[in-house]
């Protein structure tokens, strides 16, 4: 980092300081998640954000390191107490958090002492592939959905806070004033948000936002969450985004919507291939389909999503593809006629809220270009439910069960190539470690252990 590029981000910081004070903001919460998924934070006066833009404010790199559990993993490329970073807020996505009274919010990118990009640094990762979708002339809209299930009561065990049905409105009135509340404060703070809804589970609820560039989705997907703890809490509740909150329930995903896009066009629709896929569209799915099973690794990175990640659930059990087929783990949406050009992308739905969310927009970018780069081709697309097929069909179909455990996912990781090139040795290393540890904190565990431990860890 240069040192006109430091003092360009003071200057853009200082330039928000009066508007900051007027809102009554005391202190910047500037967060990154790390590689365990789960989001880590320093803090710091209003006066100081200018000088953090500039210099950054120190954090041990240790963190790369941070496991489930808060110990720390003693791996080959992270973990020593040697060393430190710099977190340098990104003060384009500054946020007043209306949800949190006195306190405004920004991402950071991690930095070392000496100005460089930190290796293991998901979104300056995040960053790099978007630029690398840019050198083939193409452009991303993404955006994550967002599953929660919401708490009521003392101690750690879940009660949910609503009784209604599955998707009835019994669950707003239940809960209508707080989803009021939260949908002012994402209001508030620029989430544009298209739809909150009760889902399946008990307390389950979901929000989807609009899409955006894939880091600004990232940084969207970790501002919604802090949003809905932040307001659960305030009215006291307590909110789970665990891929599994109760061992005989259904879980919380955190599905991706993603779209390639060549200037203004959007190459999901009005091409020649199935259901109007264009030729490069096709084969950046089809890169991201080939790779389905070492990306869970990245998008379903706890043992306990393996317990929600199961056939006939909606989660997206096996490696294919279809047309509104929500059993498949990748589902085209067309969207109505009329706004196809706008509205067609491919869901990802066999990833949850454990996830990293820059490390996984960075895995469905490498993907999605490595196919493009092998011109690779999407199968014939399936239109029923896979685990309705007999094993012999589905072979013949060459349709494969994703992983069934993180070991699974793990291995399959370590043997893809384009992924871990992305990535890079440092990091793609680091993962695997920290997701054998997890193995084995768990190993033996039932499945109501593995749900009561990790709760409310995300």
């Amino acid at each position: 980092m240069e040192i006109q590029d430091r003092l360009a981000r003071e200057q853009q910081a200082s330039e928000f300081l009066g508007d900051l004070e007027d809102a009554g903001v005391h202190g910047v919460a500037l967060t990154f998640v790390d590689n365990s998924g789960i989001t880590r934070v320093k803090t710091v006066p209003v006066a100081k954000l200018p000088a953090a833009a500039a210099w950054g404010v120190g954090m041990s790199p240790v963190f790369d390191a941070f496991r489930l559990d808060d110990m720390i993993l003693s791996g080959t490329h992270a973990g020593s107490p040697v060393g430190d970073l710099r977190l340098h807020p990104d003060v384009g996505r500054l946020t007043v958090l209306a949800g949190q009274p006195g306190w405004a919010w920004a991402p950071v990118d991690r930095f070392d002492q000496e100005g460089a990009a930190h290796p293991q640094c998901s979104r300056l990762l995040a960053r790099r592939l978007v630029d690398a979708l840019a050198d083939v002339g193409l452009t991303a809209q993404l955006a994550f959905e967002v599953e929660w299930a919401v708490s009521v009561g003392d101690g750690d065990d879940f009660i949910a806070a609503c009784q209604g049905p599955a998707y009835g409105m019994t669950r707003i009135s239940e809960l209508s004033d707080y989803c009021v509340d939260l949908l002012s404060a994402l209001a508030a703070q620029g989430v544009s948000v298209d739809q909150l809804h009760p889902e399946y589970a008990s307390g389950q609820l979901e929000i989807s936002v609009a899409a955006q560039n894939p880091v600004d989705a990232a940084d969207t997907f970790v501002l919604v969450r802090e949003t809905v703890r932040a307001v659960s809490l305030r009215h006291g509740l307590r909110a789970s985004f665990s891929p599994k909150v109760l061992a005989d329930g259904v879980g919380n995903g955190a599905h991706v919507h993603l779209s390639i896009w060549s200037d203004d066009t959007n190459l999901m629709t009005g091409g020649d291939g199935e259901f109007g896929l264009s030729t490069t569209a096709a084969s950046f799915c089809a890169g991201i389909l080939n790779r389905l099973a070492a990306l869970l690794a990245i998008g379903a990175p706890s043992v306990a999503s393996y317990l929600r990640l199961i056939p006939s659930h909606w989660a997206g059990a096996f490696a294919c593809w279809g047309l509104e087929n929500r059993e498949t783990a990748l589902r085209l949406i067309t969207g109505p006629l009329g706004n196809r050009d706008r509205a067609a992308n491919l869901e990802v739905k066999c990833v949850d809220a454990a996830a990293n969310p820059y490390l996984l927009v960075a895995g469905l970018l490498a993907a999605g270009l490595a196919g493009l780069a092998e011109q690779a081709i999407l199968p014939a697309p399936v239109n029923v439910d896979p685990a309705t097929l007999s094993a012999g069909e589905r072979t013949a179909a060459g349709i494969e069960p994703l992983p069934s455990s993180l070991e699974k996912a793990v291995a399959a990781f370590e043997k893809e190539p384009a992924i871990r090139a992305a990535f890079g040795v440092e990091l793609a290393t680091t993962i695997a470690e920290l997701r054998r540890y997890e193995i084995e904190l768990f190993g033996g565990s039932s499945p109501e252990e593995i749900t009561a431990l990790t709760r409310w860890k995300h």
